[in-house]
């Protein structure tokens, strides 16, 4: 499967996509979520996988920080990852994370954090945030769904407080909101 780096021209197509993904009313706040990410962070890593020339997955990286004791460490969070509903359970996803991991591992980035379903992310080797040391950024935030992995340039003193960038706060994309 082709992983590329997103591209200017791709824009509408993931839009697309998450909206499709993560359907309903969250599926637009998640592409307007990438569309601010892109405005407020150009160094995020975005990349598309495409198929019989349709993107059909989407993953991005953008910058986060740790508090940390010693000082402010930047991060990254993955968030989000779509894949189109037919191409799911096909490693498509699995395929965007190692591709993305392997980058920030080689420009040095020394954590990633994520919000997400622990049984498909520890597959990426991600592990649960809170058993090694960090602390998540809200309470909202499920336990078990606060995960890490620690890449090449992670050092042990690295322990803190996880924290977002700005634009997941702007677009209420922290944990999750009582439905009630």
């Amino acid at each position: 499967m082709p992983l590329r780096n997103e591209q200017p021209r791709d824009g509408e197509a993931v839009g697309s996509l998450h909206r499709t993904a993560f359907g309903g009313e969250h599926g637009g706040t998640v592409a307007q979520l990438v569309d601010a990410l892109r405005r407020d962070d150009p160094g995020a890593l975005s990349l598309v996988a495409e198929e019989e020339g349709q993107i059909v997955g989407h993953i991005m990286f953008s910058r986060a920080l740790l508090d940390a004791p010693r000082r402010l460490v930047a991060v990254q969070s993955l968030s989000p990852l779509a894949v189109a509903p037919p191409w799911q359970r096909r490693g498509i996803g699995t395929a965007l994370i190692r591709a993305g991991l392997q980058r920030l591992d080689e420009q040095g980035v020394p954590l990633v954090f994520l919000e997400g379903d622990p049984r498909y992310y520890s597959r990426a080797g991600f592990r649960p945030a809170g058993d090694t040391g960090f602390r998540k950024p809200s309470l909202r935030i499920p336990d078990a769904a606060f995960q890490v992995v620690k890449l090449s340039a992670y050092e042990p003193w690295m322990t803190g407080t996880f924290v977002y960038s700005e634009t997941f706060w702007q677009h209420d994309c922290v944990g999750l909101r009582d439905e009630g």
